[in-house]
């Protein structure tokens, strides 16, 4: 071992006195002449955001769809972290303060968007017509907080919010407004059209360059089925400010992007529809929203923000209609292949290109028992949506009641029998395999009310900067990395 120490000493030796002598390492170690140039930070940011989307949504929405043993795109983004979640005043957070924490780096409470940590969430109260779209928030109740939206607006980049929700609901809105209740729908609204009343002018002049999504109700008088109060049609003041104007699929297709310099869509009065009930000939894909944001913000040479959600994968898990939650993780899913190839075609290396994919929160779905492998769901195989089944014998496994269960369950939610479960001996795969089956759930709440869970969240990223993703992260740690990537 001293034999060895000996020779290794020699060695460096050497290697200092061989270096002391040459002007050429001296000129390499010099501060002023790096030994790698330095790379410039991505010119565009993609941020995805499945709704709701925890650990096991993400693994039943890939047996659903490729097979335990399969890959969705998500699954091989290179670089992963898990995500703490919890909001400022609570364990469980909603995506209002999650979403936030995402774009400004602050924690918030419970309903709040983009505002500072003291913010209070106030209730709406009623307006002129009785809806509880009243603002009162009050005068000293919080200051905003910059999002990464502004910030790449304030750099001269362009900016999109693309999502399946409405586009007033608090993922979207978290980029682009501040305000102390997420259900202040009304001015949400307002804050997203330039020049106008309750505008935020921190959008700067020209505003966002792409909106697409649903909730055209906040955007639409009362007396024309609206629900404003303030007899604005914030669509004509859009159409105003020059934005080309989409309603329907068809409106939608016809648009070029690479022509188009401003892109205001929405298809549905509120959120748009389930990936499993969407007509194509009426509502766009959430691939193709994405996809021609891109081709409309790309005209601008400085680079984009944009952010992408998957809206309605929440929206079934409160349902516990499980089958349609999956599907439109699959169609989240496709949104980021589509974006990667896309951004792949001028960006081949993603050099100048971050893409991170991430949930705002989890949810209370649970996969039971030792089942069997089941492969991806088909019209003749019911798959995850299909009951347990031994995985030696393939024979139905049964509870202590001598009933049959579903793969899928839920720690809460409306489906539950306030009997012994062997009233259900007969349930099969037919049933719970339905488009509209709501799983059993452990602890019964009203219709729709089944909650978020407080896990921990799956991100996965590519592109530059995505290597500094990495370990458990708080969300409000995602704000800075994301940032520091883009320069912004």
């Amino acid at each position: 071992m001293k034999r060895r120490y000996g020779i290794v000493a020699g060695l460096s030796a050497a290697i200092l006195i061989t270096g002391c002598g040459s002007s050429t390492v001296n000129e390499a170690r010099n501060p002023t002449t790096p030994e790698e140039p330095v790379v410039a930070a991505p010119k565009n940011v993609i941020f995805f955001l499945g709704d709701g989307m925890g650990m096991t949504t993400l693994t039943a929405a890939r047996t659903y769809a490729v097979g335990e043993d399969g890959d969705l795109t998500i699954d091989t983004l290179p670089e992963t972290a898990f995500v703490k979640t919890y909001s400022n005043d609570a364990q469980v957070t909603d995506s209002a303060p999650s979403m936030s924490a995402y774009m400004t780096g602050v924690k918030m409470n419970n309903e709040v968007l983009s505002m500072s940590s003291d913010t209070l969430a106030i209730d709406p109260v009623a307006d002129a017509n009785g809806n509880k779209l009243g603002n009162n928030c009050g005068t000293k109740n919080g200051t905003p907080a910059t999002t990464l939206l502004e910030m790449a607006k304030a750099k001269g980049l362009s900016a999109g919010v693309v999502t399946t929700t409405r586009i007033t609901h608090a993922t979207p809105a978290a980029t682009y407004s501040h305000i102390c209740h997420r259900d202040l729908e009304n001015d949400i609204a307002a804050a997203m059209v330039p020049g106008g009343t309750g505008y935020n002018a921190a959008l700067g002049t020209t505003g966002i360059d792409v909106v697409l999504g649903g909730g055209t109700q906040f955007f639409t008088p009362f007396a024309k089925g609206g629900k404003r109060s303030d007899n604005r049609d914030l669509i004509a003041e859009m159409k105003a400010k020059n934005y080309a104007v989409a309603s329907n699929a068809t409106e939608f297709n016809a648009i070029d992007g690479t022509k188009t310099d401003r892109l205001f869509g929405l298809f549905t009065s509120s959120h748009m529809s389930y990936d499993l009930d969407r007509d194509p000939s009426k509502e766009p894909s959430l691939a193709d929203m994405t996809t021609k944001a891109m081709d409309v913000l790309a005209k601008n040479s400085k680079g984009y923000f944009l952010m992408v959600e998957g809206g309605r994968i929440d929206h079934a898990l409160h349902e516990t209609t499980a089958k349609k939650a999956l599907q439109d993780t699959l169609a989240f899913d496709n949104a980021i292949k589509a974006a990667i190839a896309k951004a792949k075609v001028s960006d081949p290396t993603l050099k100048n290109t971050l893409i991170v994919v991430t949930a705002d929160h989890d949810h209370t779905l649970v996969l039971n028992g030792y089942a069997k492998r089941t492969g991806k769901t088909t019209p003749t195989n019911p798959g995850v949506l299909g009951v347990v089944k031994n995985y030696v014998t393939g024979a139905v496994e049964k509870d202590l009641d001598g009933a049959p269960y579903s793969i899928i369950g839920f720690g809460n939610g409306e489906n539950r029998t306030q009997s012994s479960r062997s009233v259900l001996a007969a349930l099969d795969e037919t049933t719970t395999a339905a488009n509209t089956y709501h799983q059993e759930a452990v602890i019964r709440v009203a219709a729709g009310s089944e909650t978020h869970g407080g896990t921990d969240v799956f991100l996965g990223a590519i592109g530059k900067g995505s290597e500094t993703f990495l370990g458990t992260i708080d969300n409000t740690k995602v704000f800075t990395l994301v940032k520091n990537a883009s320069g912004l």
